[in-house]
């Protein structure tokens, strides 16, 4: 059944090319300055972070179910993009000119190629899905509200916790009008997937 999703994340810098102002004591990060400071060196692949509306934020370091339910996704929603967009695991979506997420699984209209001298930004995202363990909260609540406020039609969590994914829909500023739950045993069909129905117990480890 259809509930109302209305997920709040606190305060956040907002997405403007206008220079940024932080309170006291917090830097604020564009997307090209902390692009720059990755081609420089000063992050690296081991370091496991994001940015998310200005700040430079550490990514949860994978289990071994949370790596599993990763990779299955990726491979279900391949198969039910085929022809029609190409997915993507844990790389940069460029959401905003202070938001450089990097989601676990993300669905890309068009090519890879297309996308080589650019990130995807969000009018090309088909769905964006997070894992979630002990991240739940923080997906439900910050990501959601990233997320919708970028215009990301579908976002997904394989939540882990209660073998079930949770589907949010229509996006309305810092929000998604809709979420469903869908349970081992039920089917999931991403919206624009040409009818793919996939079953919840095959995303899940």
């Amino acid at each position: 059944m259809a509930t109302t999703a209305s997920p709040k994340r606190p305060a956040r810098a907002r997405a403007t090319s206008a220079p940024l102002t932080a309170e006291p004591g917090r830097l604020v990060w564009t997307r090209e300055r902390y692009e720059r400071a990755v081609g420089a060196g000063v992050f690296g692949p081991d370091d496991r972070v994001h940015l998310i509306d200005g700040e430079v934020v550490a990514r949860m370091s994978q289990n071994p179910p949370h790596r599993t339910a990763t990779l299955l996704l990726a491979e279900a929603l391949r198969a039910a993009f085929a022809g029609v967009a190409f997915v993507q695991e844990e790389k940069p979506v460029a959401l905003s000119d202070v938001s450089l997420p990097e989601p676990d699984v993300a669905v890309v209209r068009g090519t890879i190629r297309a996308f080589a001298a650019q990130h995807p930004d969000a009018g090309s995202v088909l769905l964006l899905a997070e894992v979630a363990d002990t991240s739940l909260v923080k997906d439900r609540q910050r990501m959601a509200a990233l997320y919708a406020e970028a215009g990301v039609p579908e976002y997904w969590i394989v939540n882990l916790a209660e073998r079930a994914v949770e589907v949010y829909r229509d996006p309305s500023g810092e929000a998604y009008r809709t979420k469903t739950t869908h349970a081992d045993g039920e089917t999931v069909t991403p919206l624009h997937a040409r009818g793919a129905a996939l079953p919840v117990a095959d995303l899940l480890p």
